[in-house]
This record gives structure tokens, C-alpha cells and sequence, in this order.
């Protein structure tokens, strides 16, 4: 019996590593599907930003609030969803028709570059993206 002692030792210690590398692997895959739907989130809320403030949006003081590109991209790197996984975002606001007039297209791609890490595997980094488009109301 106690010759058994030394084998369960070996064998916790082949099955360990391979354990903890499929739970971190599982940690990275929720990881990767909240960045994905952050980014999804993010690029929707970005065409909606500039969807309410086209050419003739105006405020109750009769002040113009038209948006532009680059105040879209400020918004949406500035909502403030946690980057649990450490990368990097970019976002790249459009107006494929040209001009912010009612009718016309705003386009909001956002990108994320994910760095996956699993232990005993190369780090190595994803790239994700997703697009929103959208009519101007105003």
C-alpha cells in the first residue's frame, strides 16, 4: 500500500499542468467573448451618439449640437466599459454619404487587438472588430 503513495504523486503531478492550463484556457475564452461583446456594444453606441446629432441638430437654446468624427471616437473610447483584456482599441468613425444630413449613413468600426495568454502556449493576439451603421435622424 504504502508503494502506491509515490504513483499518485507522479500522477498528480503529470495532471496538474494540463489542468490548469484547459482552466486558464476557459478563463481566456470568457474573456474573449465579453471583449467581443464590449466591442459590439461599443461600436452600437457610438452610431447612436452620432446618429441624434446630425447636421441640424440643435439644443433647446438653439445651439447647434452636429457631431463629428472625431468627437464619436472620443465617445467611445470614453464609455468607460472595463478592458479586462488589456488590449487595445481603435475606433474609426465614417460618413459614407459624405456629410451628416438627415438620411444620410454614419459608420463606426471599432478594433481590439485581444492578447490571449494560456499558460504553456505562446502569447499571441487576436484581432476583433465590429461595425455599426446607422441613419441620421436629424
Amino acid at each position: 500500500m504504502e508503494a502506491e503513495g509515490g504513483e499518485t504523486l507522479v500522477t498528480l503531478a503529470m495532471v496538474l499542468p494540463i489542468l490548469i492550463g484547459f482552466v486558464f484556457g476557459i478563463m481566456q475564452v470568457c474573456l474573449l467573448y465579453y471583449t467581443w461583446e464590449m466591442i459590439a456594444e461599443s461600436a452600437c453606441q457610438g452610431s447612436r451618439y452620432a446618429m441624434v446629432r446630425g447636421s441640424t441638430c440643435e439644443t433647446s437654446a438653439a445651439a447647434s449640437c452636429t457631431v463629428t468624427a472625431s468627437q464619436v471616437n472620443s465617445y467611445v473610447k470614453g464609455l468607460g466599459w472595463p478592458n479586462l483584456g488589456n488590449g487595445t482599441m481603435t475606433v474609426n468613425t465614417t460618413f459614407p454619404d459624405g456629410d451628416e444630413a438627415p438620411g444620410h449613413r454614419v459608420l463606426v468600426t471599432v478594433t481590439y487587438s485581444f492578447p490571449y495568454q494560456i499558460p504553456f502556449v505562446v502569447t499571441k493576439t487576436l484581432s476583433l472588430s465590429s461595425t455599426s451603421e446607422v441613419y441620421f435622424l436629424q
